[in-house]
């Protein structure tokens, strides 16, 4: 096992349905990876205090129900990962501390860090945990963040977002691995957006111009992907150039998609935000799992 591989795939539970399908698809993708899968669930209630009488520790019984609890969640988790990967090596563990700066500090030891789309805590009216966005915009490794996926086609692609910035080179790379491990062909979707009123678009549409932008985003893009042709031959690769705002041109093509894989920001983040507005979207969106690649 190479160094890389010593480090396992995280993922984090807490008894929902979500949680456990976050376990199936991280079993899978350590098997594809050949490493091995850490299943994490996060006991705040060894940091938890009475909420009337702050500096009472929760009562001794309740806490040890809730570690049986958690002992059973990690037990059917165990269960769920290897019946996706059988052969896999599964190791459980709880760690005290909330979900969140548990997972965070997982991260830093983790090839890839891996959660549901929604726990125990959501409302049913969000999309997506707070645990899954706290986790997306301040991991130190990759970050799936697992829906269960509307199509289940072996032969559905893997889509990226290329947005040509320098920090989209990690993302090529994860998304082109994915791909090569999947046996699966990668669309590598560019999106551009003329931004101004709709008057000036038409104008700008008459007059020909959004013709020869689309020519010349798509020529930078044949010419960006060139050399990763040349890293991995046996990946088929579709180039899509569209016009749009990013996050809406993504889901379009996330709706056919087995994974997407998009950076933790982009062109357009601000140097004090650590998860841009493209990745929030989709983090919040994507209708299949999604890697927020770091």
């Amino acid at each position: 096992m190479t160094a890389a591989q010593e480090k396992p795939v995280v993922v984090g539970i807490d008894g929902s349905s979500a949680a456990l399908d976050a376990v199936r698809w991280a079993a899978a993708e350590a098997n594809r990876r050949g490493t091995w899968l850490r299943v994490v669930f996060a006991d705040v209630l060894a940091q938890t205090y009475l909420p009337e009488l702050p500096t009472t520790p929760v009562p001794e019984t309740y806490a040890r129900a809730m570690a049986r609890q958690a002992q059973q969640w990690l037990h059917r988790a165990k269960g769920g990962a290897t019946e996706a990967a059988p052969g896999l090596e599964v190791r459980t563990f709880v760690v005290a501390g909330g979900a969140i700066p548990v997972l965070v500090a997982e991260s830093q030891h983790a090839q890839l860090a891996v959660v549901g789309s929604s726990g125990l805590g959501s409302f049913a009216e969000l999309l997506v945990g707070s645990v899954a966005i706290g986790l997306c915009a301040h991991g130190h490794c990759s970050v799936a963040v697992v829906r269960r996926p509307r199509v289940e086609a072996r032969d559905a692609p893997v889509v990226v977002g290329v947005d040509g910035t320098p920090a989209g080179e990690i993302v090529l790379t994860t998304a082109f691995e994915e791909a090569a491990m999947r046996g699966a062909a990668l669309e590598a979707v560019h999106a551009w957006h003329a931004v101004g009123t709709e008057e000036a678009w038409y104008s700008f549409h008459a007059e020909g111009r959004a013709a020869a932008v689309q020519q010349e985003e798509e020529r930078i893009l044949a010419e960006h992907l060139a050399s990763w042709h040349e890293k991995y031959p046996q990946v088929e690769v579709r180039r899509i150039v569209a016009n749009g705002k990013p996050a809406r041109v993504l889901l379009e093509h996330a709706q056919h998609a087995q994974v997407v894989v998009v950076g933790a920001r982009g062109r357009g983040a601000f140097t004090g935000l650590v998860l841009g507005s493209t990745s929030q979207q989709l983090v919040h969106h994507a209708p299949c799992p999604l890697i927020v690649a770091r």
